[in-house]
């Protein structure tokens, strides 16, 4: 294991000091980090989203931006805007950059403000640039949106469509934590607010990892081996949600109307490969594409009306591809 391997490792363990119960949130961030994608957070109230975030950011030692996604929120107020200035008698824009650059974003509840806003982080995670009047800006290299939506309460608020769910790389699933986990929380905030030995030593611990690591692994990241077995095998679970009628003893051709996009197969691959990477190896396993399925293919389809009847949800017809697509 290189350094970089180690300092990354480093990173989740230092997180999870920090969110409790919540490991494979705590994977998902630092796979997309490494994987140079962006990820929406999905759970209800409570679960840590938010903190999770920021804990990376902060132990990254890396500029952190939260953005709370309201209905009355403008685009300028996430890009930035030109500010006019008299200088010297001369009367000149000057642009006064907003919270989309930094290299940690947290879209807070993104499924709050109306579509208008919601596209103003199209080219910044597209591209990674912002463009205001006539100028195009860099974002900085190491950059990264992580949106959280609360799926439960849908009032009022303005659902992602489906092209810009396809811009995310990941979609995570964050549950309740566990009995223990939830005991361990209460005693977290508890040593938090009373200051004690382990509070302060976590506090110390911030900021210890310098976040070029993160772009050392990137570029190790083309270097792990994909075969044409795992190549062939990440192909056919794409298209089983494109011709599920290839798979007549399954339920997807009931399930699903709209199969995933070549970006599903994109990410997919480069999931595995980090998710490969932090194992120690330089060469993917079809494991790694299977553990890596859920999050990756989890929003890139449309359910048919049946399967919303039925109450199916996006992660039962990924368990129904895994079962269904062979390997090789």
């Amino acid at each position: 294991m290189n350094q970089a391997q180690q300092a990354i490792k480093q990173l989740i363990e230092q997180t999870e000091k920090s969110v409790i119960g919540q490991r494979h949130v705590v994977e998902a961030l630092v796979i997309g980090l490494v994987a140079n994608g962006h990820i929406l957070l999905e759970g209800l109230p409570g679960t840590a989203k938010t903190r999770s975030v920021k804990s990376l950011a902060n132990l990254l030692n890396t500029d952190f931006g939260r953005i709370q996604f309201t209905p009355d929120l403008l685009p300028s107020d996430v890009t930035g805007t030109e500010i006019y200035q008299d200088l010297d008698g001369k009367p000149q824009l000057h642009f006064q950059p907003g919270p989309i650059f930094n290299s940690i974003v947290l879209a807070d509840e993104v499924n709050r403000a109306p579509a208008k806003v919601q596209a103003a982080l199209l080219e910044a995670m597209a591209e990674g640039t912002i463009t205001v009047g006539d100028t195009t800006h860099q974002l900085p290299e190491l950059f990264m949106v992580l949106a959280t939506q609360n799926p439960v309460e849908q009032e009022g608020t303005y659902p992602l469509p489906e092209a810009q769910m396809d811009r995310f790389m990941m979609k995570v699933t964050v549950e309740y934590p566990e009995d223990d986990a939830e005991r361990d929380i209460i005693r977290l905030v508890r040593g938090e607010e009373l200051g004690t030995e382990a509070a302060r030593a976590q506090d110390e611990a911030l900021g210890n990892i310098d976040a070029d690591v993160v772009l050392e692994a990137r570029r190790q990241l083309p270097h792990i081996a994909v075969s044409d077995l795992v190549e062939r095998y990440i192909v056919a679970l794409v298209m089983a949600t494109r011709k599920p009628e290839r798979y007549p003893d399954s339920n997807l051709v009931k399930w699903i109307e709209v199969g995933s996009s070549p970006r599903a197969s994109i990410a997919l691959d480069k999931c595995a490969r980090a998710y490969a990477w932090l194992q120690g190896r330089d060469h993917v396993l079809p494991d790694d594409v299977r553990a890596m399925a859920p999050m990756v293919l989890g929003h890139r389809f449309t359910l048919t009306y049946d399967a919303l009847a039925d109450g199916i949800n996006h992660l039962r017809i990924v368990e129904e591809l895994l079962d269904h697509v062979e390997i090789g």
